[in-house]
């Protein structure tokens, strides 16, 4: 059985990590799912280090929602460079999922797009895991996840 790490925070404003374990459940049933849910996004890094290193998982998805400050956007950048980091140290994939608050015009679109986003990469860490092939064959089709597909280019 396959284990997938959620590492999700209290900061965000929707609950990110509860559509990821849905959406992996719904998508297969030969996985466990084990959640860390840290206070920041800052916090995000070790919590999937420690996913990976400690409890074993084969993929995790990090799960932050940075705010509309540009203090939030330094936060988020530093860590995204704490995952890339981890990734690195542990030569595992860590997906990450942020929603920015300033992404959307008010909180329905904002709850829109958090669920959206985190379900299309739900569906992602399922191909990396099980279907590494449906990833090659939709390599350059301009994919996005959360709001409508870019498409490729003609």
């Amino acid at each position: 059985m396959k284990k997938i790490g959620i590492a999700d925070t209290t900061f965000a404003r929707y609950d990110m990590g509860r559509v990821a374990e849905d959406e992996l459940k719904n998508l297969t049933d030969g996985i466990k799912i084990i959640r860390y849910t840290v206070p920041g996004m800052k916090d995000l890094p070790v919590a999937c280090k420690r996913l990976i290193e400690v409890e074993g998982c084969e993929i995790v998805m990090a799960l932050g929602m940075p705010g509309p400050k540009e203090k939030d956007k330094i936060c988020a950048h530093e860590a995204s460079t704490g995952l890339i980091s981890a990734q690195l140290m542990t030569n595992t994939h860590i997906i990450e999922v942020f929603v920015h608050e300033d992404e959307a015009r008010d909180e329905k679109e904002l709850a829109f797009l958090a669920e959206r986003r985190t379900r299309e990469h739900a569906l992602n860490v399922y191909r990396l895991l099980f279907r590494p092939q449906d990833l090659s064959r939709n390599a350059g089709k301009g994919e996005r996840q959360g709001f409508r597909d870019a498409g490729p280019m003609q």
